[in-house]
């Protein structure tokens, strides 16, 4: 999959050879002052990220024993995972489950908080979709692309908050889901292995890791209220995460309408998920400059903006998360499977 989305990525490169010429010149004149508020709205996005998942935490009584400056400190390494792993998201939910591990909460527990950060991120995206989608209608400015766009990502999004819902709310699903995961894992592992290995993981633990799961759901079912709050700061989340890129066009000179970057966020922000490379890197930036295209921005300026914003992100998260997470692997030495 990475090999393929590099091919794609130097293809497009190289098609787009003339426009990433005069999005450099852009660059050139972007407006520093204006860039500089990026750092502010990205300590924020960070912010969020952690506290969907520890204000979850904190109302279940799990992690009274854990600083405010130590959550901080997860949510900065949690973001440094996610965007230096090739894993689709799957190391940031490995680590954190680690981390968390070593402070007192079971792994179980540590995971479902960060399926609850998963979906308050995409429920509150969905309804700034429609607010965004609305906004556009009204401007006059809605086309055949965002439109299918928009319907693409509701439908993709209510699919995996109903699948999640549907395979939670069953503890015999539930069973049935650890059995296949497990066979999964060790199938996996005997192919990688040729055979020597033949078994990586046992079933039972599978099963009891996800029925500790089903039991928080049962109870989030009971209290919905315990969603209240990673719900605000998942739209928190997603609206400086967009904020990032109105910033950086703003910088470059062009002001694009936030609700045309919000439904180009969503879109990336999903196929970024199911990309194994690094943050998506590669695959986010491409389908949002194909998307701003599509929606009437230019591509040199499209390129420049993207490419920008990204930069700058990633640079950014590796700054603030890289010391953290070094001094978490120096403390508590680096994850191995009978630790998570």
């Amino acid at each position: 999959m990475s090999i393929l989305t590099l091919l794609v990525l130097a293809i497009i490169i190289f098609l787009s050879r003339a426009e990433l010429v005069k999005a450099w010149g852009l660059f050139l004149k972007a407006d520093t002052l204006l860039l500089l508020l990026l750092i502010p709205f990205q300590i924020i996005v960070y912010f969020a990220g952690g506290e969907m998942i520890f204000v979850y935490l904190r109302d279940k009584k799990l992690i009274g024993h854990i600083s405010r400056f130590e959550q901080t400190r997860i949510a900065l390494e949690l973001n440094l995972v996610n965007h230096i792993f090739p894993s689709g998201g799957v190391s940031g939910i490995s680590y954190t489950s680690w981390r968390m591990h070593k402070l007192g909460v079971s792994s179980a527990r540590s995971t479902f908080a960060q399926v609850i950060r998963y979906v308050t991120t995409f429920l509150s995206l969905l309804i700034l979709l429609v607010i965004a989608v609305i906004v556009l209608a009204i401007d006059g400015r809605v086309n055949r692309y965002i439109v299918a766009a928009s319907f693409l990502l509701i439908i993709c999004v209510l699919a995996l908050v109903f699948g999640l819902i549907f395979m939670f709310s069953s503890r015999r699903r539930m069973r049935l889901t650890a059995a296949r995961v497990s066979q999964l894992i060790n199938g996996a592992v005997k192919i990688a292995t040729l055979g020597r290995r033949k078994r990586a993981l046992s079933a039972k633990v599978i099963e009891d890791f996800f029925v500790d799961m089903q039991g928080d759901f049962q109870d989030i079912s009971n209290h919905p209220k315990l969603l209240v709050k990673p719900m605000i700061w998942g739209f928190v989340y997603n609206i400086f995460d967009v904020l990032m890129f109105v910033v950086v066009f703003l910088a470059l000179g062009v002001f694009v309408n936030p609700a045309t970057l919000m439904i180009g966020y969503g879109v990336a922000g999903l196929a970024g998920i199911v990309a194994f490379t690094p943050g998506g890197a590669g695959v986010y930036e491409t389908i949002m400059i194909l998307f701003l295209s599509m929606a009437n921005t230019s591509p040199e300026l499209a390129i420049a903006g993207i490419i920008l914003t990204r930069a700058i992100l990633l640079t950014g998260t590796i700054v603030f998360g890289y010391i953290f997470y070094q001094y978490a692997l120096i403390k508590y030495g680096k994850p191995n499977d009978s630790q998570v």
